[in-house]
């Protein structure tokens, strides 16, 4: 039989907020800028490896219903940290996906975020031809540690 992955019930909690208020599309992203090594090669064959520890650092995009209770919450933390940055408790955090595997069993795919901060603020946009993506407000941000397992 053929591999297959069934997914759905998807969480996400940042900062201690379980979040529902989940805009359309690809509402939550993790994706890493970072190698997480580096490799040269060198004259007669040597080579020469070191393991780069930017490649743990994950950029998290969160996508919220604009004005929800949810972007409400998560705005009363950006708001913390740009009152007072040196005494903003950094953000944690934890995004699983649930795979079936069809047979009933089921496998969750769990990323750890510790280490948190926003990286940019919450754009904004206008459109009189209905673009819904004036009602989003979209969340940057920067983890420090971003692990992953799948059990």
């Amino acid at each position: 039989m053929s591999t297959v992955s069934l997914t759905g019930q998807d969480t996400l909690v940042i900062g201690g907020i379980v979040l529902t208020d989940v805009a359309d599309g690809d509402w939550f992203t993790i994706t890493y800028d970072n190698d997480l090594a580096n490799l040269k090669r060198g004259k007669n064959g040597n080579s020469i490896f070191a393991e780069n520890s930017m490649g743990l650092v994950g950029t998290a995009t969160l996508r919220l219903i604009r004005a929800s209770d949810d972007d409400k919450s998560v705005d009363a933390l950006l708001q913390q940290q740009l009152q007072d940055f040196s005494s903003f408790v950094l953000l944690d955090g934890q995004a699983t996906k649930r795979a079936g595997d069809g047979m009933g069993n089921i496998t969750s795919d769990t990323y750890k975020l510790q280490g948190g901060i926003f990286k940019r603020m919450v754009d904004a946009k206008s459109n009189a031809e209905g673009d819904t993506d004036q009602s989003v407000s979209m969340y940057r941000f920067e983890f420090a540690n971003v692990s992953r397992q799948v059990f």
